[in-house]
This record gives C-alpha cells, sequence and structure tokens, in this order.
C-alpha cells in the first residue's frame, strides 16, 4: 500500500512539476533572451514555490548565521541528497545565484534552453569540459553572481555524505569569496533517489540548516585541503546531530 501512495504522490509530483514549468516557460524564455537574468531568477524562485506547495512540502529554514542575508557573492556548498535540495534552494538564496549541473540535462526538450541561459553544464568525466565550466563560473562570479555547486559531484541515496571534489573550493579561493555552507536534513527521506517504487517519496517537513560562512580572504591553493576538510566536517556534524550518521575525511 505504501508503495502504490509513493508512486501515486511521485507521479503527481513530475506532472506538477511540467505543468508549472510550462506554464512559466515563457517568462522564462523572454527573461532569459535579454539577460535579465536576476529577474529570471525571482521567477525561479517562484516555481520552486509553487512546486513545493502544490506536492505538500514545506521548508523548514534554520539558520544558524548572524544573518539572513546571503553573502553576494559566494559559493554555495550543500550536501546532496535528493532533487529536492535544487527546488528549495531559492527559499534561502536571495540575490541570483548560477547552478552547476550535469551535463546530461542539456539533451532534456524546453528544459536545455532555461538550463544553458542561467546555469552551468559540467561533464565531469572529461577534464577539459570540467576546466571550462570553471572558467564561466569564475567569469560569472566576476560579474557578481553567486555559484551552487554540490561539492559530492552525485546524489547520495541514503543521506550519508559522500567525499567531496575540489572544484567549488578552487573557486571560492581563486575568487577570494566565502563557503556559504548548507546542510539537507531529510530531503532524502521525502524524496529518494532511486527505483520509482522502491524508494521513499512523500509530504512534509524539508529540513534546511544555513550555517556560517567561510571567509576565504587570504587563503591560497595551500589552503585548499583544509578549507575543502573544513567544509565537509561542518555539514558532516550536522548531519550527525540529526540522525546519527559520522563520515570523515
Amino acid at each position: 500500500m505504501k508503495s502504490i501512495l509513493t508512486a501515486i504522490w511521485k507521479t503527481w509530483f513530475i506532472l506538477w512539476f511540467l505543468l508549472t514549468f510550462l506554464f512559466l516557460y515563457p517568462f522564462f524564455l523572454v527573461t532569459i533572451k535579454s539577460q535579465q537574468l536576476s529577474l529570471a531568477f525571482k521567477i525561479k524562485r517562484i516555481w520552486s514555490y509553487l512546486i513545493s506547495f502544490g506536492i505538500g512540502i514545506w521548508p523548514i529554514l534554520i539558520y544558524k548565521t548572524h544573518s539572513k542575508k546571503m553573502p553576494n557573492p559566494c559559493v554555495f556548498v550543500a550536501n546532496h541528497t535528493s532533487y529536492l535540495d535544487i527546488v528549495l534552494s531559492t527559499f534561502y538564496i536571495d540575490h541570483l545565484a548560477l547552478y552547476m549541473g550535469k551535463v546530461e540535462l542539456l539533451k532534456a526538450p524546453l528544459f536545455k534552453t532555461f538550463f544553458k541561459g542561467m546555469d552551468i553544464a559540467v561533464n565531469r568525466k572529461s577534464i577539459k569540459d570540467s576546466h571550462k565550466a570553471f572558467i564561466k563560473a569564475s567569469q560569472e562570479i566576476d560579474k557578481g553572481r553567486s555559484m551552487v555547486i554540490y561539492p559530492e559531484g552525485t546524489i547520495s541515496s541514503n543521506g550519508q555524505l559522500k567525499s567531496f571534489k575540489n572544484g567549488p573550493f578552487k573557486l571560492a579561493i581563486e575568487k577570494q569569496i566565502p563557503i556559504m555552507p548548507v546542510v539537507y536534513l531529510n530531503n532524502w527521506e521525502l524524496l529518494q533517489n532511486g527505483g520509482f517504487f522502491k524508494s521513499n517519496g512523500r509530504p512534509g517537513l524539508a529540513k534546511i540548516v544555513i550555517l556560517n560562512p567561510i571567509e576565504t580572504k587570504g587563503m591560497t591553493d595551500e589552503n585548499l585541503v583544509n578549507l575543502r576538510e573544513q567544509t565537509f566536517n561542518l555539514i558532516n556534524d550536522t548531519l550527525n546531530e540529526y540522525h546519527g550518521t559520522k563520515n570523515r575525511y
């Protein structure tokens, strides 16, 4: 019975996602083509709200920061356990931020125009393509735009943190901008990556912790590993407080 209800909810999720996207697509198209990306991001936020509330997901934002205002520009770094991570990110990101995502998204009809215009595709299997994506991200930061990068490079299906890649930390050090750590506590319990009938899927409260920014001013490449490990441990410790996992470098 549970698997049937889960399948019904996931089917509704997909349908609602597509319906809201098609409704907003003309607005995305106009704003992206005219390079009004800040306005396009506000429309993306409206889309996130529509998706979230339409499927019965209510985000609970837990700020462990001195201010709810996010540093701009910065590199947002979060654990990645669900497609909800991306949907719910606009609830706490208060300014234009571009997302780095897998190149396969460029194959999706209609969505590829939206993704190509607002975000950065990366083929992690190619060192050359990854370098090009890094350069483009650097150029966008020079324009005052933040980046959203999931350093695990893939979605964890069980909520446990995987090892981090160097990219976002190298980028933050090079541009001397803060790392903004964010922790999704239970998104995988609401929408789990995996088989359609086997994985989790249900309405509920999505708990998100926004940690204090980590300044990189004065850091060099020699600080890269320490910065990566510091961020990993901050996110992992927050996860551990919630559901008892413990992973460390």
